[in-house]
């Protein structure tokens, strides 16, 4: 069957057949999804239905807003479901529960997206139902990644419900067990390989290319569809009123260039009327993106990366490209911040009872960065992306509180505290902690 969309070379614009597998374009150029419709394919009125719907399909985060993601025929669709993930505020300045989120960025009107709170715990979920469905539209049996984490739970959990072989390609000794140990509980086979995250991503390209298993990273166009639904969900709870700011983590930078297709396509077909400005923050150590935004993108260098925050660990994005567009278009921003502000953005989030992994914690680090240089104003409508739960990375959260990571002098350092088995030692902590301001 003809599919109503197409895929389109982002810098050549020759199309091709999305029914051929392919990931690039003849020229190695990076390939979008371009939907033959214009205007609205489906009315507020009927997304809001969808929500109150107990069919899985419209259950899904994704799915629900299939018209404007991938129209594939029902039976292709795998759905576990995903999306529906919470939109804490956050932004208060009074002194109470999450508010001491919106104290810390200095924001009054702060919301926390958390894509954590998706079935494999981050935002990969978005974007492999669509790269799943698709792979099983085609007839692919068998399908790979490369990941630090995150992509390889997902697409290993993705592939089990499909029925498909799964591999996934990591890199040696730079990836959380935690993630690690979802890949194998679902019954992927891991190869390790001797290389950090961009070796394992040229080499699984190499591989399914050759071997024809199908790629599911997010040099996928097929995966930006499902993560574009982000922004477009998010907007949805906001009852369509549009934020000042939308600010992301920036990695592989697939993220950023789906919420900027999104967000582009919202407003081309007047389900918005105007665009927030993005914000995408990167970790000092793998900062690759923001030193070309500085550079008022003239030139882009890979670097060897190097972050505490693993999902975000990636030297040669390879959405580059796509993520670029994204800033220009929105007037957005790039932004770099330390481990150390990481992990302490990160410490508040938790406390407040949130909680996030690492790479997620780049994005409240960073806008306390532009609220203290003024790009970002107290007043400003702002709206955050957590990427990942907090679960991923537990040895990182061990050893922040115990003092363990070189840099960093946590004011929110959360001990084991050690006692007698007497009433009077567990006395000395507890009257201690309850006299505790901080």
């Amino acid at each position: 069957m003809n599919l109503p969309f197409v895929l389109r070379g982002i810098d050549s614009g020759r199309e091709y057949d999305p029914r051929e597998i392919r990931y690039r374009g003849e020229d190695g150029e990076l390939l979008e999804v371009v939907h033959s419709k214009t205007g609205r394919p489906v009315s507020r009125k009927t997304l809001q239905e969808r929500r109150m719907s107990h069919d899985p399909i419209d259950v899904s985060g994704v799915w629900r807003y299939r018209e404007l993601v991938l129209p594939l025929p029902y039976r292709h669709i795998i759905v576990k479901p995903e999306g529906n993930t919470n939109l804490y505020p956050a932004g208060s300045l009074e002194n109470s529960g999450y508010n001491r989120i919106g104290r810390y960025a200095g924001v009054e009107n702060l919301y926390l997206k958390h894509e954590g709170e998706n079935p494999t715990g981050s935002f990969k979920d978005r974007g492999m139902t669509a790269g799943i469905s698709m792979a099983h539209y085609l007839g692919a049996t068998a399908v790979a990644c490369a990941s630090t984490g995150n992509t390889s739970a997902s697409l290993a959990s993705y592939a089990a419900q499909a029925g498909m072989k799964c591999f996934v390609f990591i890199p040696a000794g730079k990836i959380s067990y935690s993630k690690l140990a979802q890949a194998i509980a679902y019954g992927a086979v891991t190869i390790q390989i001797d290389g950090d995250f961009d070796a394992a991503m040229q080499l699984v390209e190499e591989v399914c290319i050759s071997l024809k298993v199908y790629l599911l990273n997010s040099v996928n166009p097929f995966r930006i569809e499902g993560q574009k639904t982000i922004g477009i969900e998010l907007i949805h709870q906001l009852n369509w009123d549009v934020p000042d700011w939308i600010v992301l983590p920036g990695g592989n930078l697939g993220n950023t260039a789906a919420l900027g297709k999104g967000l582009s396509e919202l407003f081309q077909r007047g389900y918005i009327s105007r665009l927030p400005r993005v914000a995408t923050i990167q970790a000092h150590g793998a900062s690759p993106f923001y030193r070309s935004f500085k550079s008022g993108f003239s030139e882009f260098t890979p670097m060897q990366a190097n972050t505490i925050a693993s999902a975000i660990r990636i030297g040669n994005p390879v959405s580059y490209k796509k993520a670029k567009q994204t800033i220009e278009f929105t007037n957005g921003l790039v932004e770099t911040v330390t481990d150390a502000e990481i992990m302490d953005a990160k410490a508040v989030i938790d406390r407040a009872g949130i909680g996030c992994e690492p790479a997620s914690a780049t994005t409240l680090a960073g806008i306390r960065k532009l609220q203290n240089a003024g790009t970002i104003r107290k007043s400003d409508r702002v709206a955050a992306i957590l990427t990942g739960h907090v679960l991923k990375d537990p040895a990182a959260i061990a050893d922040f509180h115990e003092g363990k990571l070189p840099g960093t002098d946590p004011v929110l350092r959360n001990t084991v505290q050690h006692a007698q088995p007497t009433l009077a030692s567990v006395r000395e902590i507890i009257t201690r902690v309850l006299n505790d301001t901080v």
